[in-house]
């Protein structure tokens, strides 16, 4: 794959370092640095991806949270064939952190009790050998079909529900097939459409980014909550519509991703 339409494919994975990195003086002199973590050393990897979600919006069940708070993609791409052929890609957990970063997002309308400071949401990835994320390049490029499978769990956190409620989990995660094309929910929901982004560059020429980039999903299922103390599981469910069918729940994620090879990486990443 060549030209504008590599580039755009590469980009997509993004969705995928830390949080305002953007805006401190060292990494705007040098914007490779975002790319610190990327697992340059993981043999076969061979770009890396930086991405911010900055707007959009997950719907489950009941619940519709906006996305009001940065999440960070970020990570490496292995081909699943030595080729490249099919344009299939695993993504690369960095060498620190986990591909997305953990954004606390506020679930409105749920309450727990008569004073209660409200309940938040946070996305966390959940890849594993049994439940990889991955990227296919083709799907990206054609505007058609999964451009980024990531699977996740939900984290919900209020004071009654202690440290271990979760929506989904790393066996039995939400499978996020995220799209830049237009999706295919069961009726009567109706399909919401992505979009690729435009295309630009940084580091005189060696960082190509996509801005106004949008991911969507709304065919995924949610399981019930687990582990949030006994009955609270179940009001959590009877609050936000758990388990949730597909057609009844969306992921809009909206924003700008970046993506450069590793040999651009480790020739200017020292740099001031």
């Amino acid at each position: 794959m060549g030209g504008v339409r590599w580039r755009w494919a590469m980009a997509v994975i993004a969705p995928l370092v830390a949080l305002g990195a953007a805006s401190s003086p060292a990494l705007a002199s040098n914007p490779y640095s975002v790319f610190g973590s990327c697992p340059v050393g993981v043999p076969g990897v061979h770009f890396c991806v930086y991405g911010t979600i900055t707007s959009g919006e997950f719907t489950i069940g009941k619940a519709r949270v906006p996305i009001d708070k940065t999440i960070v993609l970020r990570g490496g791409a292995l081909p699943t064939e030595p080729s490249e052929g099919s344009g299939l890609y695993y993504v690369v957990t960095p060498t620190s952190g986990g591909v997305l970063s953990k954004a606390e997002l506020n679930v409105p309308g749920l309450a727990l009790g008569l004073i209660d400071p409200g309940v938040t949401e946070t996305p966390e990835s959940v890849a594993s050998k049994r439940n990889p994320a991955m990227l296919s390049t083709h799907n990206l490029a054609a505007e058609s079909g999964p451009a980024l499978t990531l699977p996740i769990r939900i984290h919900l956190k209020n004071p009654l529900l202690g440290n271990s409620c979760y929506i989904g989990s790393e066996s039995h995660p939400i499978q996020l097939q995220l799209t830049t094309g237009v999706t295919s929910p069961p009726p009567p929901t109706k399909p919401i459409e992505g979009f690729i982004g435009e295309q630009g560059e940084e580091g005189e020429g060696g960082i190509d980014t996509i801005k106004q980039a949008r991911l969507v999903d709304n065919e995924f299922s949610v399981p019930t909550a687990e582990g949030c103390g006994g009955f609270l599981d179940e009001i959590v469910d009877s609050k936000l519509g758990l388990g949730s069918k597909a057609g009844n729940n969306t992921a809009i994620l909206q924003g700008e991703l970046k993506i450069v090879t590793v040999s651009e990486v480790e020739k200017h990443l020292d740099e001031p």
